[in-house]
């Protein structure tokens, strides 16, 4: 299980001698307060740039790894989810065990209302997969977030406004969606490097 660091020591972030962590475990997701904790958002983040190793032929599994969450206290600082996604290289793991373990570590580190962890592995032997887990917060109030997404018409995750990446770019994206109508719907899009 990766490791978490407490909001406030974020120790990645600006600092360009780190070397990536050899194996999950070492690595560390970061954390850092929530700026608006009474406000439902979602947080996307993305990358077609994960790579995990078959247990059984030892082949590399390239995926795009899409992560949603609803932060509850704290959100995860890029920088180190970017290290702990790495840390899957030499990873010797089912594609189903990896996406569980990513969205189990995730929580682990920021403990979201909610959280979406979808893995889409590259095809081989002309078959794609993909995995997709889910998380939702036991304690939260029953209707909370879904409420609120309705008051706004928040989309669905298949409706998430998509952002490419290069092989060597994390995106987060933060989309803010106002209006009820579907055609009318205004999208603000935040995108940090």
């Amino acid at each position: 299980m990766a490791k978490t660091k407490r909001a406030g020591r974020l120790t990645l972030l600006g600092r360009s001698e780190v070397r990536l962590p050899r194996s999950p475990a070492e690595a560390r997701l970061e954390t850092f307060p929530n700026p608006a904790p009474r406000r439902n958002y979602r947080i996307h983040f993305e990358t077609d740039d994960f790579t995990s190793v078959c247990p059984i032929t030892g082949q590399p599994d390239f995926a795009r790894i899409d992560i949603d969450y609803v932060p509850e206290r704290l959100c995860i600082e890029s920088k180190s989810l970017k290290f702990y996604l790495a840390s899957y290289r030499n990873e010797r793991a089912f594609n189903e065990a990896v996406t569980n373990r990513v969205l189990d570590d995730f929580v682990k580190a920021c403990a979201p209302r909610e959280a979406i962890v979808t893995a889409q592995f590259s095809a081989r032997g002309g078959i794609a997969l993909t995995v997709r887990v889910e998380y939702h917060d036991a304690k939260a109030r029953k209707g909370d977030t879904m409420d609120y997404r309705e008051a706004v018409g928040f989309p669905s995750y298949d409706d998430v406004i998509p952002c490419r990446t290069t092989a060597t770019q994390m995106k987060r994206t933060v989309v803010l969606v106002v209006g009820r109508d579907r055609r009318a719907r205004r999208r603000m899009v935040l995108r940090c490097h």
